[in-house]
């Protein structure tokens, strides 16, 4: 019984390495040199193995019959290919192909942040202007409505904080208007020259403000008009103290205009 113990395990030894397949060969690059840590496996299998500093490979598997070969190595272009398992050993050298590798731009953004008038400041459109309550259409009476600015009935301009209208400057694309107001009468405070349609952007800072309107010292009425309208239009202001009109004209080939207003 003791023989044929021995006889029992050799043939069993030899039927189980019958059962797989030993694949082993070397993996080159293009220029026939070894592919070193390259992985090398059956595809849809846990059979597989790692190529060692020159290229070679060695690794048994289970699987039989049409299969995948899948190697993958980092810098080089996937390689896949059929083979068939039909058990016993079987040697397979394989050249991978180099991927060429393109760096993409990197860019790094700092923290940033804006410090511009119209980011920091009170930005009114027109339609904005004439449609606050009170104003009457005028640009100064609808930012006498926002906090930090003072309503005055007696006298015409922007009082700001405590501060004296003479303290509170105003700027028509950048340039100093010394006389914004029209004619005062006694004890009553006048309106503005201005249209609020004549400008696209109206910018009111009871702050801090550019070094460009140095000029004020509590706040800065900073106003751009319009390049060119859209369309010739025409516009009407009726309240219990005023009434005012104005008309722009477009020219035909879009590049000038002309306007007249009254109130």
């Amino acid at each position: 019984m003791l023989k044929v113990i021995p006889f029992i395990l050799l043939l069993l030894t030899s039927v189980l390495g019958n059962a797989q397949t030993l694949l082993q060969g070397r993996i080159k690059d293009g220029k026939g040199k070894g592919v070193g840590g390259a992985s090398i496996a059956i595809k849809d299998s846990y059979d597989g193995g790692t190529t060692d500093s020159l290229g070679n490979y060695r690794f048994r598997t289970s699987e039989k019959g049409e299969q995948t070969l899948l190697v993958t190595c980092i810098g080089y272009k996937t390689f896949e290919q059929k083979i068939n398992l039909t058990g016993g050993e079987q040697k397979l050298d394989i050249t991978m192909k180099a991927e060429p590798n393109e760096l993409t731009a990197v860019v790094i953004t700092a923290g940033t942040f804006e410090a511009s008038d119209t980011k920091r400041t009170t930005v009114l459109g027109p339609i904005d202007i004439v449609t606050t309550a009170g104003s009457d259409g005028d640009v100064v009476g609808a930012l006498k409505t926002l906090p930090g600015a003072q309503q005055v009935g007696e006298k015409e301009g922007l009082f700001v904080r405590g501060g004296s209208s003479e303290e509170a400057k105003v700027f028509i694309d950048g340039t100093l208007v010394n006389n914004y107001f029209q004619s005062s009468v006694p004890d009553i405070a006048s309106r503005g020259r201005f249209s609020p349609f004549i400008f696209k952007g109206t910018v009111f800072s009871t702050g801090g403000y550019s070094a460009l309107y140095g000029g004020a010292l509590s706040s800065a009425l900073i106003l751009e008009s319009i390049d060119l309208p859209e369309q010739t239009s025409a516009n009407l202001s009726i309240s219990p103290i005023f009434l005012g009109g104005g008309y722009n004209q477009l020219a035909k080939n879009k590049k000038s205009s002309w306007g007249v207003n009254y109130s």
